[in-house]
C-alpha cells in the first residue's frame, strides 16, 4: 500500500514538473490543478480510513477513539483540498 502511495505521489511531482503552464494565463491550467486536487483529497481519506480500520481491526476496544481521529483527520484533509479547489476556480475565471 505505501509503495502504490510513493509510487502516486513520484508521477504527480513528475506532472506538476513537467507542465510548463499549470498556473499561466492557459485555461486548462487551473483544471489540471483541480483534478490533481480531488486525486489529492481522495487519497488522503482513503489512506486515513484504511489506516482506521486497521487500528480498529487490532484494537476494537478504541473504536469510538478512533473513529473520533479519524473524522477530524478526514475534515481537514476535506477543508485543505476544497481549499485548493477554490484557489484554482479564483485563477480559472480571473
Amino acid at each position: 500500500m505505501m509503495r502504490l502511495i510513493q509510487l502516486l505521489g513520484v508521477a504527480m511531482i513528475v506532472v506538476l514538473a513537467s507542465a510548463g503552464g499549470l498556473f499561466a494565463a492557459d485555461p486548462t491550467g487551473p483544471g489540471v490543478g483541480m483534478g490533481l486536487a480531488v486525486i489529492g483529497i481522495g487519497l488522503g481519506i482513503g489512506v486515513v480510513g484504511y489506516a482506521a480500520l486497521s487500528g480498529i481491526a487490532r484494537q476494537p476496544e478504541q473504536a469510538g477513539a478512533i473513529q473520533g481521529a479519524m473524522f477530524i483527520l478526514a475534515g481537514l484533509i476535506e477543508g485543505a483540498g476544497i481549499i485548493a479547489l477554490v484557489l484554482c476556480l479564483v485563477l480559472m475565471f480571473v
